[in-house]
């Protein structure tokens, strides 16, 4: 792409306006959960468009997840995990080879970790914070999370005159008062959205948007609920189902298997409340005339376990359920394209959005460690896709100090852990000497291990994992040198991170 001295408007190699690119991250979005009852919106681009049925996250979680997504790189090279949540400063962001290249760039994040504050801002013009009203810098969340009156009341007290207090009442007023039933954000990020979008001249625009309603807790409107509740849950019973990750992974307390059912009904009700609010952005993009002009992709960052293989939320793990992500792209060269089979990883997002925008970017693409998702591109054949968790998040000194002395199983999950997908097999391995093969022709589940029955698939699987990330020891663990702001712990507690 060029942009000619005094041209505000880039224009492609061969002189045509460069499309624009709206991305949609479906926070914690699990591609078993995704069908037409769920998400009929998403569906409808799937079918139109081009779905990826075997999508995989570079991580199991949020941050360096979405690491991978602006960065192109892979966990080990990104660094970006639970020891470090901040993004490397020496990397190029998607962001900011899209504003370079002369697109308008803007964003909003509806979770606490993808901000300014870890480095995800750099390239946008703007990256507005879902979760505030009126866009401060004091985190009123902690109102928000008060059991009862009297802790609101206290918790008001004690930040209202951090910053400008006008400001902290009318976040405090919305969130207490006037926020939607049942709404994480949606409602408010697509309505500024449109406005944004209204006011939008020629110039092509790169926007970003993380929807967090799939995230816990599960708390859908009313309506929503009902649709996907068991038949003898009700959702005040549902509801009232305690929902704590964490505490459930350390034994605090137990969930029945139909607990977990009337969960996932919760969850499923989330994401067609989302979905609800896709379609109204779409809805946005053709009556303010961009749609035509806008290739639209949509993603979950990761999955999530709701009671699969004993676990409870996305961490400590690699199967599938984690890692398996909805991918869809509708607009140019994937209208039409049906579903691809073919595997891919997320890590090949951003060079397949560089290359759909005809931006020549040499920075981003001798950091890239992605691969073209255009059909015809001789660097679409991949045979395995890979992943990697660095360290439990939180750590297990965190969990100690909430819980005391943990379960032995707990304590084990103080590892790092990889894993290399084919079409045949599954196989996660442990810097502590931990392996597992799921044979997935026979057990698509992931539940038998069969790593003593292939000695000679599991040295070849462990070869390759090796040769794809180096050592264990290639990326430490140590603390960040950075402390994040208190009004953060606060908000990421609330999500069950910390």
């Amino acid at each position: 792409m060029t942009v000619s001295p005094g041209d505000s408007t880039p224009r492609t190699a061969t002189g045509s306006r460069p499309p624009n690119v709206v991305f949609v991250v479906l926070d914690t979005a699990r591609k078993a959960s995704v069908t037409p009852e769920t998400m009929p919106m998403l569906c409808r681009l799937a079918d139109g468009g081009t779905a990826f049925e075997r999508a995989y996250a570079t991580a199991p979680w949020t941050v360096p997840s979405h690491a991978s997504l602006f960065t192109g790189t892979e966990t080990a090279t990104h660094g970006t995990h639970g020891g470090n949540p901040f993004l490397d400063t020496g990397l190029r962001t998607l962001a900011e080879a899209f504003r370079d290249a002369g697109y308008d760039t803007v964003g909003v994040s509806n979770n606490t970790w993808i901000t300014e504050e870890f480095g995800f801002d750099r390239g946008f013009d703007t990256l507005r914070r879902g979760w505030q009203y009126l866009q401060s810098d004091v985190d009123m969340g902690t109102v928000v999370r008060g059991e009862d009156r009297r802790e609101k009341l206290i918790a008001t007290r004690n930040r209202l005159f951090e910053g400008n207090p006008l400001v902290n009442l009318a976040n405090v007023c919305y969130s207490e008062f006037l926020q939607p039933e049942g709404d994480d954000g949606a409602a408010r990020t697509t309505a500024w959205l449109t406005d944004w979008l209204e006011r939008q001249d020629d110039r092509p625009f790169f926007l970003f948007c993380n929807y967090i309603e799939p995230h816990i807790p599960y708390d859908p409107p009313r309506a929503f609920a009902e649709a996907f509740l068991p038949a003898d849950w009700s959702v005040d019973e549902a509801l009232a189902l305690r929902q704590d990750p964490r505490a459930y992974d350390c034994e605090d307390y137990d969930l029945s298997p139909m607990a977990f059912a009337a969960l996932e009904g919760l969850y499923r009700g989330e994401l067609a409340y989302v979905d609800r609010y896709l379609q109204e952005l779409c809805q946005a993009l053709s009556v303010t005339g961009h749609w035509e002009d806008t290739i639209f992709v949509v993603c979950g960052d990761h999955g999530e376990n709701i009671g699969d293989h004993g676990f409870f939320g996305h961490q400590y793990t690699l199967y599938g359920t984690v890692l398996h992500v909805p991918l869809v792209f509708y607009g140019g060269p994937f209208i039409g394209g049906g579903q691809r089979e073919d595997p891919v990883s997320l890590l090949d997002l951003p060079t397949t959005l560089l290359e759909i925008a005809d931006i020549a970017d040499p920075p981003f693409a001798r950091q890239q460690e992605g691969q073209s998702m255009l059909e015809g591109d001789s660097r679409t054949s991949r045979d395995a896709v890979f992943a990697e968790y660095v360290s439990p998040q939180p750590s297990i000194e965190r969990l100690e100090a909430r819980f005391g002395t943990l379960p032995e199983h707990v304590y084990r999950y103080d590892r790092r852990l990889r894993t290399i997908r084919t079409d045949r097999f599954a196989y996660v391995c442990g810097d502590d000497g931990f392996e597992r093969l799921h044979d997935l022709e026979t057990d698509p589940d992931e539940l038998v291990d069969v790593s003593e029955d292939e000695p000679g698939r599991v040295r070849t699987l462990r070869r390759r994992l090796q040769s794809h990330f180096g050592p264990f020891e290639t990326l430490e663990r140590a603390a960040p040198e950075q402390e994040m702001r208190a009004g953060t712990k606060d908000r990421l507690a609330s999500l069950g991170y910390l």
